[in-house]
């Protein structure tokens, strides 16, 4: 699902913000901010999204760049998997930003909590994914996707900012539309694989 437009601003945007980061040499800094702005250029030239939006949007860190971490919660019962609905009419795995006080445990618990009414607890890791090999991409940075299997202990479904529904859904009765940009179907298949293998091993890219 790669977009090699997108690959490369992510990769010009990559190089600039590390040499604005690390060059000191003000004739290399100023050819650094160049790149940044080619880089967002680029991207509205793909998205019509004006530029200055996103180099607002995406050019605006510091420092040298880094994948973001997205935590992706598995909870089963009965052998179906819970999935909750974005205001958008979009299903996705209760998930979010790994937040920077969180491990990827407690975020994917606390993600379960705020968009299901749940508590639950993680117990298992079913994968590190890139996520520009299986997600529709529409950031201009990398994201590193974690799926982990987690356990029911209670609660019950309120609504929040974010969702209006969480539902446990069959492995061959899937919503749609899918948020792919977040989970896709092979994904969830995944999920459904490592909760009925005692012995699956987490898929590392």
């Amino acid at each position: 699902m790669n977009d090699r437009i997108l690959d490369w601003a992510m990769k010009l945007q990559s190089i600039a913000q590390a040499g604005l980061t690390y060059g000191r040499d003000p004739y290399d800094l100023e050819r650094y901010e160049q790149l940044r702005a080619l880089s967002a250029e680029m991207l509205s030239a793909r998205t019509d999204i004006p530029a200055g939006t996103i180099q607002g949007l995406f050019c605006n860190e510091v420092g040298y760049q880094t994948p973001k971490i997205d935590t992706r919660a598995a909870v089963f019962r009965d052998g179906k998997i819970l999935l909750v609905r974005e205001k958008n009419g979009t299903w996705s795995l209760p998930g979010g930003w790994c937040d920077v006080d969180q491990s990827v445990a407690s975020n994917a618990v606390k993600e379960v909590r705020e968009e299901a009414g749940l508590e639950v607890v993680a117990e298992r890791l079913i994968a590190v994914q890139d996520w520009r090999r299986h997600n529709v991409t529409n950031y201009a940075y990398g994201v590193i996707k974690i799926f982990v299997l987690c356990r029911a202990l209670g609660g019950a479904f309120e609504a929040n900012l974010e969702t209006d529904a969480a539902v446990y859904f069959g492995r061959d009765a899937l919503p749609s539309p899918l948020a792919v940009e977040k989970v896709t179907a092979e994904q969830l298949l995944m999920c459904f694989d490592a909760n009925e293998s005692p012995a699956w091993r987490a898929v590392l890219e």
